[in-house]
């Protein structure tokens, strides 16, 4: 009975809790749908300057911010990234390996053809 007591006793404290939290549901809600901006803080006017300033500092911050937070959601991309980076790389270079070529044998060939038509 011990073990009973004691969970009716949580359960009765809970209980209270939730009916105070139910009584104070329509203050709680039109604090929550009051938006935050509308409130007003007194600040001295030799102040205002800084505000201002602080304002400035505050949206640049949150600009870098939304940027860093970019990053971050990329970076497991980075090694498919650098995996597709090596691929690319590599077909460069043998394209640059088979334009060597070419242009070897098109030497060659204007070699060849500056001899014909001067015998």
């Amino acid at each position: 009975f011990f073990f009973v007591d004691q969970k009716y006793q949580i359960f009765q404290d809970m209980n209270n809790h939730l009916e105070a939290v139910l009584k104070e549901k329509r203050t709680l809600r039109q604090r929550l749908i009051k938006p935050r901006c509308q409130d007003n803080l007194p600040v001295e006017a030799p102040y205002h300057k800084y505000i201002v300033e602080l304002l400035t500092e505050a949206v640049a911050f949150i600009e870098k911010l939304e940027s860093h937070l970019q990053t971050v959601r990329n970076s497991p991309k980075i090694p498919t990234l650098m995996k597709d980076m090596d691929t690319a790389l590599t077909k460069t270079e043998v394209l640059v390996r088979d334009l060597e070529e070419l242009t070897e044998q098109i030497l060659k060939w204007r070699e060849v053809q500056k001899e014909i038509h001067s015998d």
